[in-house]
Parts: structure tokens; sequence; C-alpha cells
């Protein structure tokens, strides 16, 4: 069921409110910010030009390092004294990529989340103890808002301390556990290392997001906490989490808030528009945001636009489950891969566990693979056979094999109890 009425609007009623907040977007950026007024001059737009949803094709295009370029302010439309809130990227690969809200841009960002934990089942009144990090990283507060926001519980625990969030969420019996995919995983690993049955656990819906997450990552998710696992996307370019979410009915791509994000998917090497129903990469604008409006943001993230109507009733666009980063691309001897992809195949392997890394080496002036996989702990077969299988299942998906391919026993993958799984490790 919607939440707002908007969910589930006429097309035709979206696309003329997406069209009057789009020219108001480039209004403010063009009024507001020197960097987008001197890169719609040069283009030969002006905010009166916007006519049509497809008149965003006109605008420029934003990516990570204009953010860099313009840190820390250069991209805010608003005077210091009307900004409420900053946060800001990890910066692990550079400067951080700081981004602001007005009091406006939480009371929306607080109602499109609210709106995403309704889709995905959760009620008012229920608790939701939050696992995302607090602090500059929009995930935690973001979720907290949007929580508050539907009248829910929050416990705010934050991100690790994984001992006692168990004991927490079986005491005060959490009906929602927030956080990444690879963190729901390692908190069922160690309910069982205290003696828990992970499946009796009160937790209903376990919304996760922050990283890619597969099918077969989704199932071992919702078979070990014996909940609904719900993908959640948002990025802190755009507006944090929130952006969209699966619907508890279907699970069948993320509805995004069309009404607040205007979504595109464009050949990541040309720019151009995909074809309906082909993948690439996703782009983004806000249309709403009064601190930080963003013109049509590479994102980086593969995915696939769905407008068919969903069997929930909602009418607003569907994204398909992020199978991946532009920038994620492993090119190793001239073969394209992309982690997920590698993912997707050993996870869906009886006797593996979901714990995999990635090892790039070069070696005679040669890329070089080294892939390890975990075995599950309840596997009591043949591990020559199961590598036979995992190297025959890849080779027959994806046309690959890695050069080294090691089954190595429960737990010896580390895990991350904070933050982003890493797996894959560039030693080039």
């Amino acid at each position: 069921m919607a939440h707002k009425p908007i969910e589930a609007a006429d097309r035709a009623e979206i696309r003329e409110l997406q069209v009057d907040r789009l020219r108001a977007t480039v209004e403010n950026a063009y009024e507001n910010v020197p960097f987008y007024r001197e890169q719609l001059d040069d283009l030969g737009v002006a905010p009166g030009d916007i006519g049509s949803v497809e008149d965003v094709r006109k605008l420029p295009m934003t990516t990570k390092e204009d953010f860099r370029d313009e840190y820390p302010d250069g991209l805010f439309a608003v005077e210091d004294e009307e900004i409420r809130r900053i946060h800001a990227s990890s910066g692990t690969t550079g400067k951080p990529k700081i981004v602001a809200y007005t009091d406006e841009d939480i009371d929306v960002w607080s109602e499109v989340m609210a709106r995403s934990l309704a889709a995905s089942g959760v009620e008012p009144g229920e608790t939701v103890q939050n696992a995302y990090g607090y602090g500059l990283f929009t995930g935690g507060l973001g979720l907290h808002y949007g929580a508050e926001e539907l009248e829910c519980t929050v416990i705010p625990i934050g991100g690790g301390q994984t001992q006692r969030q168990v004991e927490m969420m079986a005491d005060l019996e959490s009906d929602v556990l927030a956080c990444t995919p690879s963190y729901a995983l390692y908190f069922a690993e160690t309910a069982e290392e205290m003696g828990h049955d992970p499946r009796d656990l009160p937790v209903s819906t376990v919304a996760f997001g922050a990283e890619p997450c597969t099918d077969p990552m989704r199932e071992e998710i919702e078979q070990r906490l014996d909940a609904n696992g719900i993908d959640l996307y948002g990025l802190s370019e755009i507006v944090g989490p929130g952006v969209s979410i699966e619907c508890v009915e279907a699970k069948n791509g993320l509805h995004v808030w069309e009404d607040r994000f205007l979504p595109e998917v464009i050949d990541p090497a040309t720019g151009e528009p995909v074809k309906d129903g082909e993948e690439g990469e996703l782009v983004l604008t806000t249309l709403s945001k009064e601190a930080l409006p963003v013109l049509r943001y590479r994102t980086g993230d593969l995915t696939t636009l769905y407008y068919d109507e969903c069997e929930c009733g909602r009418t607003m666009v569907r994204m398909d489950n992020v199978t991946g980063r532009t920038d994620d691309l492993i090119i190793v001897r001239g073969v394209n891969l992309y982690p997920s992809e590698i993912e997707h195949v050993i996870l869906d392997i009886d006797g593996v566990a979901p714990y995999y890394r990635i090892d790039l080496h070069e070696r005679d002036n040669l890329d070089v693979m080294e892939l390890t996989v975990e075995v599950d702990e309840a596997f009591d077969g043949d591990r020559q056979q199961l590598h036979g299988t995992i190297q025959k299942r890849l080779e027959n998906v994806l046309a690959f094999t890695p050069d080294d391919l090691e089954l190595v026993d429960p737990g010896s993958i580390a895990r991350t109890e904070v933050g982003k799984v890493q797996r894959v490790y560039d030693h080039r």
C-alpha cells in the first residue's frame, strides 16, 4: 500500500510534477551556483528552455570529480545561515564530497526515507535497530529521521558492537534491522556463536543498502534471519538513503521516488540514453533540493529502469538491483568483469559461504586474478569436487576462470563490522 498518493499516481500527473520541479531546480542552480551557470551558458541552455522531462538531456552532467573540484562548498546554492546540516563522503580516494541540507531538505529526506521504510513493510510503532554508522556518513541519520517520521521507535546503536547488537535485538524485540548486506550476514553469524538461533530473533525486516547485494546473498540473509530482505538505495550526492527501495509485495526492482529524483540510464561510454529495458549507468537529477541542486549526476551504478506498473500498485519507475559500478570494473588480460557477476555465480553454489575475496596481481607483465572462497560450515562433501564445480560454473556463465582458486575454512575471510565490505584487493 502506498504511503503517499503520489506513489500510485497516473504517469501523466507524475510527469507534470517533474517538469515543474525540474524547471525550478535548473533555475535554482543557474541563479545560485556559479559552476552550473557557467556550464549552462556554455551549452546555451536557460531555465526557461525546460518544457518537458526529456529536456533534462539538454543539461550538463555532474560527476564526483566536480564535487571534489568545487570542494568544499562551490556547489551550494544557499547562504551559510540557511544550512542546517552538512554530511560528507568518506574521502578515502581523495577529498570528501561535501553535501548540505536546509530545513526543507531535511524534511524531504525524512519523508522519502519514511516512504521507503513503509514500502519495505515497516509499520508505525515498530522498533528499528539502526546499525548504519552515525556521523558524516548519511546512512545513520538519514534512516533515523525517516524511521521517526514513520512514527517508529529507533534504537540508534550505529555500526559495530555486534554482540551487543544481538543482545539488544533479543531484549528489546527489534522488528527491523537496518545495515549493509554483509553486516546482516555477520550479525547472523555472531548470533549463532553466542548460542542464539538467528531465525528465532524477533526481526522481520532487514533493510540493507550501501553495498550491492546479489539475489543469492539476499536469499542467504532471508534464510539465516527468517526475515524479509529489502534492498534500499541512496547516495550522499543526491540526498542519502531513500532515493529508492524495493516494495515488500513484489521485491522486483526498487521504486525510485520520481517526484523528488529524476532518473535516466545512459551508455557509460557515450553518455547517450539507452533503450528502455537496457542496462546502463544510472544518472539522477534532484527535483526539490534547495541547498544542493544536482543536475544529471553520474552515479557510476549499473542498472535498468522498468516503467510498467508494479503488482503493489505503485506507478513510479523501478530500477533493477545495482549489478556493479563503472569504476568497479575489473580488467584481467582483456576480460571485463564486475565483482557482483562473480559473486552471483559462486554464491548460487551449494556448499559455498557468502564470503569471498579477489586479489589482483601482476606477474611477468601479465594480470593475474586469485579468487578465495569460503566453504560453508555445513558442507561435508568433497572439496576438490566443489573446487571443480566453481571453476566450471564460472567458465560456463562468465567464460572466465581465475588463475588461482582457493577454498578456505569457515571464518577464514575477514568480516567487516563497520563500513562497507572490501571484496577486491588490487596489488598491481
